[in-house]
């Protein structure tokens, strides 16, 4: 680590002790996001000092530590946040087939319910007791549950391990995203979209594994009788993700040193600790940084002290009431920016569930009307579909940087399109019409998810991102739930639900243009 930092020190450079620090280095001050977005919503001191170690982040720049986040944030907790809900629904008609369930659709109602359970106590969580326990352990939870469902006797049993190993998973993105973010400088925040790269790649790997153990391994759905040693293809593929899960968490926690969030500790009071880790980011990538601990301490003087102390009361007793919470409604502006982005995370959790519980019955039907449902056709399909994402995520980075587009029009356009692209897959009377209208609507969510992955936590400050993050992480959970409820009352038979699933998307992309912030080229606090 650098040299000791003495609070009275001020090198060179540093911030001007009676002036609101710049973002220099390409990142000038009108370019902040967050004062705009949150103005009298956060206290002076914070805001300030934020600013400061924003600016320290941007004199470091992109280096070798932000890259290594990049891969076990996105390689890893972006990819498990897709794999996962995948994997259930993979497993389910082999899961039909072994243990005759009277309602089926209840393996994915407790998957749902953990991954409600998991976004609720991670997202909240992780802005009070910090990010790096939260990092750490829920992909460990994901696989040690992963594992242990493998030998499940019964329907229950695998629903139970399913609820537990969803818990894990659904810590990932409202932590992964809120981490990524905050050691990025403002000029590479586009690689927040870049992340779902692993998200769509998750569902590509997801399906190459599946295909020869699921496909060969399985009972078929015609079959009187499965025994266990006939549909074995399902355990050993829950063991293969398992093991997949149990090597990313090692590589977590056995080879990459997490530092908690510079804006998380300076938030907690504790910028010290701040200036030390933003130091060490540094020195890990091999430059310099002129921040000292009186860049942040200067903000405590200057007639702010009863500010600051009725700040640091309020961080006191925040573990006993909801001051990060009512943060995010703090302003008209702001409530109502909140409000939007959970309802329209609210329609995509019912949306998203609801089509993909139904896809592989519309699947496997129309492939049996159109003489073409066999395994190899139905695997091959699905993996022809899962690529595409791939490009989408792709296509989703470079939208959000257009100038007068950014992440608003990115996000509007694709959700819309991707309601419509399901619409179309309706109208197929060919299985190759149902696989090209199944191809564009997965290469449009893909963009979708992109933008809205990244549009979430960056029109939140470090201080309550993780429960913004949980805010709508919460809201897209509680109405996936809905999904496999629909599930089981519903007539299967019908293209209904699709048309349900097209509206909400399309619902949700009108809903975009209403957002009143757009942070393309703009740092978050």
């Amino acid at each position: 680590m650098d040299g000791k930092m003495e609070p009275g020190s001020k090198p060179k450079g540093a911030a001007s002790v009676h002036s609101t620090p710049s973002l220099n280095n390409g990142l000038p001050n009108e370019q902040v996001l967050v004062p705009t977005l949150l103005k009298g919503s956060i206290d002076p001191v914070y805001e300030g000092k934020a600013q400061v170690l924003n600016s320290a982040i941007q004199e470091i720049g992109m280096g070798r530590y932000q890259w290594q986040l990049f891969v076990v944030v996105g390689g890893f907790g972006w990819a498990s946040d897709n794999l996962w809900p995948i994997v259930t629904s993979l497993i389910l008609p082999a899961i039909k087939s072994e243990f005759s369930p009277s309602k089926p659709p209840l393996l994915s109602l407790s998957q749902n319910i953990g991954l409600l359970v998991g976004a609720i106590f991670w997202g909240f969580g992780c802005d009070l007791f910090g990010r790096r326990w939260a990092f750490n352990l829920t992909i460990g939870i994901t696989s040690v549950f992963g594992l242990i469902a493998a030998g499940s006797p019964n329907f229950a049993a695998i629903g139970c391990f399913a609820a537990l190993w969803s818990v894990g998973v659904g810590g990932n993105l409202p932590v992964d995203s809120a981490i990524f973010l905050e050691f990025l400088p403002g000029s590479h925040q586009y690689l927040l979209t870049m992340l779902s790269v692993f998200w769509a790649f998750a569902q590509l790997l997801a399906n190459l594994i599946a295909w020869p153990l699921l496909g060969y391994h399985t009972c078929q759905e015609t079959a009187t009788t499965c025994t266990r040693s006939e549909n074995f293809g399902w355990r050993w593929f829950m063991i293969a993700m398992g093991l997949l899960a149990m090597i990313m968490f090692c590589c977590r926690f056995f080879f990459f040193t997490l530092y908690e969030s510079p804006k998380y500790l300076m938030g907690r009071g504790k910028d010290e600790e701040a200036v030390r880790v933003v130091h060490e980011v540094a020195r890990i990538n091999g430059k310099a940084t002129n921040l000292t601990l009186a860049d942040l301490e200067v903000f405590n003087e200057a007639g702010q002290q009863g500010i600051d102390a009725s700040a640091a009361l309020k961080r006191k007793l925040e573990q006993v009431n909801f001051s990060h919470l009512r943060a995010l409604f703090a302003s008209p502006k702001l409530a109502w920016s909140t409000s939007l982005i959970i309802l329209i995370w609210a329609f995509i959790g019912l949306g998203f569930p609801l089509y993909n519980a139904f896809l592989p019955y519309i699947q496997a039907t129309r492939g049996a009307e159109f003489g073409d449902g066999s395994t190899y056709i139905t695997f091959r399909n699905s993996t022809i579909i899962a690529v595409l994402g791939i490009p989408g995520a792709l296509v989703g980075g470079a939208l959000v940087e257009i100038p007068r587009f950014g992440r608003k029009g990115a996000l509007a356009l694709s959700t819309a399109l991707t309601g419509v692209f399901l619409y179309c897959s309706t109208t197929a009377v060919t299985s190759n019409a149902l696989l090209g209208w199944n191809c564009a609507y997965n290469f449009m969510s893909n963009i979708m998810y992109a933008v809205l992955y990244a549009y979430t936590p960056e029109i939140f400050a470090t201080k309550d991102r993780g429960t913004g993050n949980a805010s709508t992480a919460t809201a897209n959970r509680v109405f996936g739930i809905m999904a496999p409820i629909i599930a089981i009352y519903a007539n299967l038979e019908t293209s209904a639900p699709v048309y349900v699933s097209g509206a909400l998307f399309i619902a949700a992309g009108l809903l975009t243009v209403l957002l009143p912030f757009e942070p393309r080229g703009k740092a978050s606090l």
